[in-house]
């Protein structure tokens, strides 16, 4: 070969094997960054308090939140009366999310800084429910007032027992009821149990249930419980705390809570 024709085909062949190794250092890191977790991706533990009534509603809410974030783990749900969890929240019991079913008990903890900007998802009507075959033969309000009929109810404090307590001054009914209960499910539970002829319960609670009957009274319509929820001041992991609420508030999570009987916020 010539000797001018040296210098152009040497150059030539650094050039290519230059661009070989600068192709090889992109291939890695690209591969690295694939590889690699979002920087976005949730992973820890989440922590709710919920109200009894949302019981079924956030079981699915939450599987679906843990489907759509492998990495977090919902821990077993607390479930009870809004007002013992705000007391037991005020106390210092660890969570991440409250939902209540109403908003006094909420504002309890926001007064007491423990969250801020709660925001509505879901509301809920009052009917009376009874065991299957209705054998105490309630039609409405009014046959509450009965003394042979057993009745339970929400004790005042709780969402359900203020509703209740709403409902009956609405109507002019006075009830003796044979217990007062701390939660909605409680109530249920002793209908369902044929310890009572009558409780006052949520809609929700009684949807697709095969052992209780239920009547929509009068007056129903204008006693609503509206549900509020946060994301709590002292979450462990505030990005999961707040996805969650997200994910409620989404359209998703209110076709979810539509499907199980919940009235929009």
């Amino acid at each position: 070969m010539p000797r001018r024709m040296l210098l152009p085909v040497t150059l030539l062949a650094v050039a290519l094997a230059l661009a070989g190794c600068a192709t090889a250092r992109d291939s890695e890191a690209g591969s690295t960054s694939d590889s690699a977790p979002a920087a976005t991706e949730l992973s820890g533990d989440l922590t709710i308090y919920a109200a009894a009534s949302l019981g079924t509603a956030f079981d699915v809410l939450a599987a679906n939140f843990e489907a759509q974030h492998p990495s977090v783990d919902v821990m077993p749900i607390v479930y009870d009366g809004s007002s013992t969890l705000a007391t037991q929240l005020i106390e210092g019991a660890p969570a991440d999310v409250f939902a209540s079913a109403d908003e006094k008990n909420m504002q309890k903890v926001v007064d007491e800084g423990l969250a801020e900007g709660p925001a509505l998802f879901a509301s809920n009507t009052l009917v009376i429910a009874t065991p299957k075959g209705n054998p105490g033969d309630v039609h409405d309000l009014e046959d509450l007032a009965d003394p042979a009929l057993t009745v339970v109810l929400c004790a005042p404090e709780v969402p359900c027992g203020a509703a209740s307590e709403t409902l009956l001054a609405d109507e002019g009914v006075q009830v003796t009821p044979a217990s007062l209960e701390q939660n909605v499910t409680a109530v249920l539970t002793k209908v369902a149990a044929d310890e009572a002829d009558a409780g006052l319960v949520y809609a929700t609670d009684v949807l697709d249930n095969p052992v209780v009957e239920s009547i929509v009274p009068t007056g129903a319509a204008g006693v609503v419980n509206h549900y509020p929820i946060v994301s709590l001041t002292d979450a462990a992991d505030p990005a999961i705390a707040a996805a969650f609420v997200d994910y409620v508030l989404s359209p998703e999570g209110k076709e979810v809570l539509a499907g199980l009987g919940f009235g929009g916020p």
